[in-house]
Formats: structure tokens, C-alpha cells, sequence
């Protein structure tokens, strides 16, 4: 068995305008950087699964599916900031459909780990719309091809600074999901991501929100997967964990207000290893959402693809190490999970 695969592909690179924050330069700076690297092996380019109609209409409306296809080889704006060049159609088919292998690699046991490197990315595009940068919901049409071939608990972990509003409400009236989402409070979209929102009906309980203050560091981050994702995880027994892995929340990302570091970002992934292996026998698939520092964005990306690669345990702090850094931080995450611990 390959332990760990990284799928992306040429024509995602072939979407959008280069004045864009989400941009094709983001993809290429961790593609290139990937070639120099130890994990170059472990970079598949040659895959050319696209999403289906009917993979596709799993999340999102029949009536959306056939707009958005009705408009390949066209330009047009599905919002105010969502744009399709002529190949952008083929480009978020593609960004579905490299989920989608990699799910079904993992579940036939081809594979213990994997990375979509994709773009456009996903986490905002709601079941009839897209939204923010995002046509297709790459990680949710992911989970519901793992629902399809029987795996009844998945765990999505959304570390974007932006919360992953199309996502929860995929997922709000579901309890095989349990949705957690660590985001930038009142950034994006207005008025997601707040702690009230819990779910529905079968799904109340299983919609977990963090909205963190801005300016939140590692060691916040860290708290909180150590003090809420970790004992929710565990006391749910997820089959699979999928991650929304955007790097927004770094210092240096010019559309968010966090203080998050690549040294934090390797820790976080560390924590979702160990966090899987003890669970889920190390199912685990990375999603590419955002992250608009072309340069930190390829160092972010390659430090999580070393954790993931690495043969032995990673590198955690201990429990004792991890405190929160920033005022409140310890009240926010005791407030919430006393909330759903029940």
C-alpha cells in the first residue's frame, strides 16, 4: 500500500485571472516547491478525474449542477467575486474529482493519507450557489462519496480562516458529520460561523463553531484541538477525518488578521495524525481551501505534507506546553464544549 498520494493536476491551473487573490499562482508556488522537495514522489499530476453529474448533485442542486456546466468554455461570474474563464468549468470538476479518488483510495485501502492540492477550493459553495471564490464543495461532495460506500461517522475539521459556511450547511440536518470549525470571527461570510449555530434535527449537536478573536497564535489553535476537537473527536469515533486545510489564518495572509505560523500549521496537522491513527486508522484527506501568500502558502503546504509523510509518530507538544496565548481564549473553548459535551 502507498502510504501517502498528493493529486493535483495541470488544468487547475488554467482557472481564473491572475489579479485575483485566488489565483493560479497559489497552486503553482507549492507545486514548484513540491518538485524540489523529498515528497516529489508522493505528487500524482497525471489523474483526470472529473466529477460526475450525479457525484456532483450528491451536494449540490440538479439545477446548479446543469448551470454551472451549461457555462464551460465560457466566461462568466457566479457572484460577485466567483468568476469562470473558459476553463474553469473543467478546472472545479477536476477540483471535485481528485477528492473523490483520493476518498475512494483511502477506503479501498490503496492509501493511509492523502492531499488534494486543488483549486478553485470549496468550503463556501452552498447546495444551489457559489460563493466565495468557490463553485463546487470539494470536501463535502467528498464526504458524501465516502457516505456512499458505507462509512457512517466522518469527522470534517475546517481550519480556514474563513468559516465553511457552504459545508455546515451540507451537513446541518446530518449526525454521520460532525462539522468543527476554527474560523476569524466576524470576517467571512457575515453572520456564519456563530456559536449558536449547532445544527438541526438529526444533526443538532454535530455543527461545532470556534469563531476565534483575531490575532489568535498557534498555541490558541492548539488549546483548542487539544480541549474540544480531541473529546468530541474521541467520544464520536469518526471513520475517516477530512480536513479543510487553508492557510489564510498565517501571519502573513493579506485576508485574514491571525497570527498563525508554519511551525503551527505542522503542529496542527501533527495533532490530526496522531488524532487519526488513534481513531481511524489513519484515514485522513487534506483539502486545499485558502491562503493568499503565494510564497507562505507553498511553505504552510509543504510543512503539513512532511508531517503527513513522516514514518514515525509526529511531534507533539505535551498537554502542559499547550496553553492559550491570547485573553479569553480558555473561556471561549470551555464554553463550547460544555455545550455539546452532553
Amino acid at each position: 500500500m502507498k502510504k501517502h498520494l498528493l493529486l493535483s493536476h495541470p488544468c487547475l491551473l488554467d482557472h481564473g485571472i491572475s489579479t485575483h487573490p485566488e489565483n493560479a499562482g497559489r497552486l503553482q508556488a507549492i507545486l514548484t516547491a513540491l518538485t524540489l522537495s523529498p515528497y516529489k514522489s508522493c505528487l500524482d499530476l497525471s489523474m483526470t478525474r472529473l466529477a460526475t453529474f450525479d457525484e456532483l448533485a450528491q451536494v449540490h442542486t440538479p439545477n446548479y449542477v446543469n448551470y454551472v456546466l451549461s457555462l464551460e468554455g465560457m466566461q462568466a461570474s457566479l457572484d460577485y467575486e466567483t468568476h469562470l474563464t473558459t476553463e474553469s468549468v473543467k478546472a472545479a470538476r477536476c477540483a471535485a474529482g481528485l477528492g473523490l479518488e483520493l476518498v475512494e483510495q483511502i477506503l479501498d485501502n490503496k492509501i493511509q493519507n492523502g492531499f488534494a492540492l486543488v483549486r478553485p477550493p470549496g468550503h463556501h459553495s452552498r447546495p444551489d450557489t457559489a460563493m466565495g471564490f468557490c463553485v463546487f464543495n470539494n470536501i463535502a461532495l467528498a464526504a458524501k462519496k465516502a457516505i456512499s460506500k458505507g462509512i457512517k461517522r466522518i469527522l470534517i475539521f475546517d481550519w480556514d480562516v474563513h468559516h465553511g459556511n457552504g459545508t455546515q450547511e451540507a451537513f446541518y440536518e446530518d449526525d454521520r458529520v460532525l462539522f468543527i470549525d476554527f474560523h476569524q470571527d466576524n470576517l467571512f461570510p457575515a453572520g456564519s460561523g456563530l456559536i449558536s449555530q449547532k445544527g438541526k434535527g438529526k444533526g443538532l449537536g454535530f455543527t461545532v463553531n470556534v469563531p476565534f478573536p483575531d490575532s489568535c497564535r498557534d498555541d490558541d489553535y492548539l488549546y483548542a484541538f487539544e480541549n474540544l476537537v480531541k473529546p468530541l473527536a474521541t467520544k464520536y469515533q469518526p471513520e475517516l477525518i477530512l480536513v479543510s486545510a487553508g492557510f489564510d489564518a498565517h501571519e502573513s495572509d493579506p485576508l485574514g488578521s491571525m497570527g498563525l505560523t508554519t511551525k503551527g500549521y505542522g503542529m496542527l496537522t501533527a495533532e490530526v495524525k496522531t488524532l487519526a491513527d488513534t481513531l481511524c486508522n489513519g484515514k485522513v484527506v487534506f483539502f486545499l481551501e485558502g491562503g493568499y501568500n503565494p510564497e507562505f502558502l507553498a511553505k504552510n503546504v509543504l510543512e503539513c505534507i512532511s508531517v503527513l509523510a513522516a514514518d514515525t509518530d509526529p511531534l507533539v507538544k505535551s498537554r502542559e506546553e499547550i496553553q492559550p496565548y491570547t485573553k479569553g481564549i480558555e473561556d471561549l473553548i470551555n464554553g463550547i464544549y460544555e455545550t455539546h459535551a452532553g
